[in-house]
């Protein structure tokens, strides 16, 4: 019983500051917005006296800056888009650096995958020099995933033969009519136009090393493509990953946030449920990779629970 009673006072001062909790996701096509949805239940479960609500939104930028002015107290973001907006980089999208944004926790990565046509004679970054890359949608996460690798690797946009800006699904399409002879894609592993393509002509999954990783630096982790992870993809491949984050604001309670965290994180499996991307969800990495502070209450969450940065 004294437990229980613990538990309602730990709570308590959460469901009085609480009372509205807005999600801010994505698009209803991809995959924070399940996530979101997922999120939202388990909060209206787990935090007494929460009223949650999912908004549907463009993502990152969008997700960031709406934090900053209040209206939000969850929200999924990349990590270097969390970076841009810390620094307030206009080009990216901000304004002014975003002084009331924190960390609540990490969640799954976006891998950099670079694919190229097996008869491209692509075998690695240096050999796009003078070939066809779609590299997404200008000042996309993708492109400025785009823009980060190929720069570390010593490799700018007028090295290569051409370049398209061009979403997933289009640029598979011209890989496919032969118009284009690579496409880097940052997405979660097993992305659909990736296995689309594979399905459809011999492709190489091409590899980036982690010495470029490392010149990048954060918020950018080394990490595999598992083989089989794609049609002809016999072993695994290094590349890049970008985590993706959950935050806050940073004039919400200690106790508000512990108890938001606590719902999230003990409950990994309903988020596995809502959409595959969350298997890369590990409490492990939770702190790791954060271009902003964490919000005290959900570093009281990760401290009891031995995690640290």
């Amino acid at each position: 019983m004294a437990s229980a009673i613990a538990v309602g006072t730990l709570l308590a001062p959460a469901a009085a500051h609480a009372q509205f909790v807005n999600i801010l996701t994505g698009g209803t096509s991809g995959v924070y917005y399940p996530l979101g949805v997922a999120i939202s239940k388990m909060v209206g479960e787990h935090v007494p006296g929460a009223r949650p609500s999912v908004q549907a939104t463009k993502a990152s930028v969008e997700n960031l800056n709406l934090i900053q002015q209040g209206k939000g107290e969850i929200a999924f973001t990349l990590a270097d888009s969390l970076s841009d907006g810390a620094k307030g980089n206009a080009e990216a999208g901000f304004k002014a650096p975003l002084t009331k944004v924190v960390a609540l926790g990490g969640i799954y990565p976006n891998y950099v995958q670079i694919v190229a046509a097996k008869d491209s004679g692509i075998k690695t970054i240096a050999d796009l020099k003078g070939k066809r890359l779609s590299v997404g949608a200008p000042k996309s996460g993708t492109e400025l995933n785009a823009r980060a690798i190929l720069g570390a690797a010593g490799l700018t946009y007028d090295d290569l033969g051409k370049v398209e800006y061009l979403p997933f699904a289009e640029s598979v399409e011209l890989m496919k009519n032969r118009q284009l002879d690579a496409t880097l894609q940052s997405a979660g592993l097993g992305v659909a136009s990736i296995k689309d393509l594979s399905n459809s002509v011999p492709i190489v999954v091409v590899e980036v090393p982690a010495a470029v990783v490392a010149k990048v630096g954060a918020p950018y982790l080394s990490a595999t493509i598992p083989a089989g992870t794609y049609t002809g993809q016999d072993a695994d491949v290094a590349t890049a990953a970008v985590p993706n984050f959950l935050v806050t604001r940073t004039d919400l309670p200690e106790a508000e946030v512990y108890a938001l965290t606590k719902a999230i994180y003990e409950n990994l499996p309903e988020l596995v449920a809502a959409h595959a991307a969350a298997k890369g969800i590990k409490l492990e990495n939770a702190m790791k990779g954060s271009p902003v502070p964490f919000h005290p209450g959900a570093a009281k969450y990760f401290k009891e629970k031995g995690i640290s940065p």
